[in-house]
């Protein structure tokens, strides 16, 4: 797991986040984030909220997301997610009860040019 599981991050309930976003390591959103997103491994709560372009590696929505995301690894939309826009994706899991509402591309990325993939996607 290396620094990935060295890293916690959490935006909670009540607290929104205008602009950039970048972090290290697993990144909970409670509360709301506007704007740009950057990261490893994020989970939007069931109270959480995002609007934003989002390059990520893995990414859980369990509350609601909206805008643009590239996961270079997985994207899972829990029972209670509601995902709207563009998702770009190696691997997409939706559970029973999610909503996917969005234009879906499911690429293999290259482990070199998961980066490079991720940023171009969201141009």
């Amino acid at each position: 797991m290396g620094d990935k599981s060295k890293n916690f991050s959490i935006i909670d309930k009540g607290l929104t986040v205008e602009g950039t976003v970048s972090c290290k390591g697993q990144l909970v959103i409670k509360g709301t984030v506007k704007g740009t997103l950057d990261g490893e491994i994020v989970v939007i709560a069931e109270d959480g909220a995002a609007y934003t372009d989002t390059k990520v590696a893995s990414m859980t929505i369990g509350g609601k997301f909206e805008g643009k995301v590239a996961a270079s690894e997985e994207l899972i939309i829990l029972s209670t997610g509601k995902c709207s826009g563009t998702v770009i994706c190696k691997n997409l899991v939706v559970e029973a009860g999610g909503i996917l509402n969005a234009e879906v591309s499911c690429k293999q990325f290259q482990k070199a040019d998961a980066s490079k993939a991720t940023v171009s996607a969201l141009k």
